[in-house]
């Protein structure tokens, strides 16, 4: 019932521009459409954003009463958890248990955020100036203001909806900030009602702004817009570096959370059997769809045969289907477009003389369903070990020494994460300071907690998202000098 009245909403909210439709990658079969809002509704969110702003109505109220407003949010989204998680389901095609998982973290989000707006404290000290001037001055004081950029521009991707929409909005609200929030036109659905729950949470008017388009027109006129202080932005580092572009017409700040080609360590002290079973959910669960995904394996030689065979082995066993389907664990590809694209890697993997262990096909069904795939015979020189595909395909490479495997493991333009199985302690901590990633999980994977920054080294971002310094990339900090 509830996917069916947002279609119907979706259809009506206005726009300017092209009508999009939006597809079931279950049965390719268009199941919405909404209005392209384009250049005219991001001028006129950012109206909306600025004159709330001015106004006071958010940023002016008490840090307590913002903290109240963001607990109730988390309340309303665990209230209708079961709504969003079936829009995003419909709309993504990921099996509706995991959907619904996802819920909880995003409203978690909420609540975590309402605990930091009455913590967000500059400091203050004495001044011991000497020298020029300050001689003319004795008994100063200092202090630092933290204050919310006015007004900015936030993107999420289609990967996950609720839980990016949740990423990006808890901590720019907690900041104070108004916002325009741009919805991925693939997933554009939870957004609707999202912003329903925003209203009867109580975020004032013009504070929290939704506007639907393609990231071509709506996403670039909202990081070119005058009127926009900063972006947030999480994608691929290609369209990352079209935002530092188009951030430099006013220099608007430019946090990112880009991509990756995460490597994983599996030594042949691990615990093999755990590490087999993470190291294959780690890159095919959402069907590879995720920025974190372990998508380079990299296994010490004595072990190495193992473990492919393991791998594949769990590959062959997991149940690819829809929301709907029985024993589902895994679903499709978002669109054909990334369909394209990953088969595009494979093909051109197989031509470059890569060994395919298991899939490198897509479903003979309806639906962009990738097999999971498990390649061998890399190299590293090749697109399949050097970019990343977002699907559900794992290189493995064999290695002798922690040498030898920590060049491998840093030859990428990315650094977002690196996973290390071993149960040699000092080892292990060794890896996480020679790694270059900004998450290291050591025997363990895919794990995060929302008071632990997450970032990324070299191309896969700029900034960090979680813990503190989550909300202090939506805060400006201003110094003051007096004399007492």
């Amino acid at each position: 019932m509830v996917v069916q009245t947002i279609v119907d909403e979706l259809r009506k909210r206005p726009g300017y521009g092209d009508v999009i439709p939006v597809i079931d990658p279950v049965s390719e079969e268009q199941i919405a459409e909404f209005t392209d809002g384009g250049a005219k509704a991001i001028d006129e969110a950012v109206a909306r954003a600025r004159e709330a702003f001015d106004a006071g109505v958010w940023q002016g109220k008490a840090p307590g009463e913002r903290a109240k407003v963001l607990w109730r949010v988390g309340d309303l989204i665990e209230a209708r958890a079961a709504d969003l998680a079936a829009l995003d389901s419909a709309n993504t095609g990921m099996p509706l248990d995991q959907a619904e998982a996802i819920m909880g973290t995003a409203a978690e989000l909420f609540r975590y955020y309402a605990g930091w707006c009455t913590k967000l404290n500059g400091i203050a000290h004495d001044i011991q100036m000497t020298g020029g001037i300050a001689q003319m001055f004795s008994n100063m004081h200092g202090y630092t203001l933290k204050e919310p950029y006015p007004v900015v521009g936030l993107i999420y991707p289609w990967n996950g909806p609720v839980f990016n929409w949740a990423v990006k909005l808890a901590p720019a609200l907690a900041a104070g900030c108004s916002c325009v929030v741009k919805a991925p036109e693939e997933t554009p659905m939870s957004a609707v009602l999202l912003h329903k729950i925003l209203d009867e949470a109580g975020v004032p008017e013009g504070v929290a702004n939704l506007v639907q388009g393609y990231g071509h027109t709506a996403g670039k006129a909202l990081t070119e817009h005058p009127g926009v202080d900063k972006i947030a932005f999480t994608g691929s580092t290609e369209v990352g570096k079209q935002i530092v572009a188009a951030a430099a017409g006013n220099l608007k700040r430019v946090s990112l959370e880009l991509g990756g080609k995460s490597p994983v360590l599996i030594y042949e002290d691990a615990d093999i059997d755990t590490a087999v079973l993470m190291a294959a959910m780690g890159i095919f669960i959402h069907s590879g769809q995720g920025c974190i995904c372990g998508s380079r394996i990299f296994v010490q030689r004595s072990v190495y045969d193992r473990v492919v065979e393991g791998i594949a082995g769990v590959a062959n066993g997991l149940q690819l289907g829809g929301p709907k389907e029985e024993g589902v664990h895994v679903g499709p590809l978002i669109s054909e477009k990334q369909l394209k694209r990953v088969m595009g890697f494979v093909e051109e993997g197989k031509k470059d003389g890569v060994e395919v262990v298991t899939g490198g096909h897509r479903l003979d069904r309806r639906g962009y369903f990738v097999h999971p795939t498990v390649v061998t015979d890399v190299d590293p020189a090749m697109s399949l070990y050097q970019r990343e595909i977002f699907g559900p395909v794992v290189a493995m490479m064999p290695f002798d020494d922690d040498d030898e495997v920590i060049a491998l493991a840093n030859n990428s333009d990315y650094g977002l994460a690196a996973t290390a199985w071993t149960s040699n302690v000092e080892r292990a901590h060794n890896l996480a300071k020679r790694l270059q990633a900004g998450t290291v999980t050591l025997n363990c994977q895919m794990v995060f907690d929302q008071s632990m920054p997450f970032g990324g080294y070299k191309q896969s971002g700029w900034g960090h998202e979680f813990g503190r310094e989550g909300i202090e990339t939506y805060l400006q900090t201003k110094s003051v000098y007096t004399k007492i």
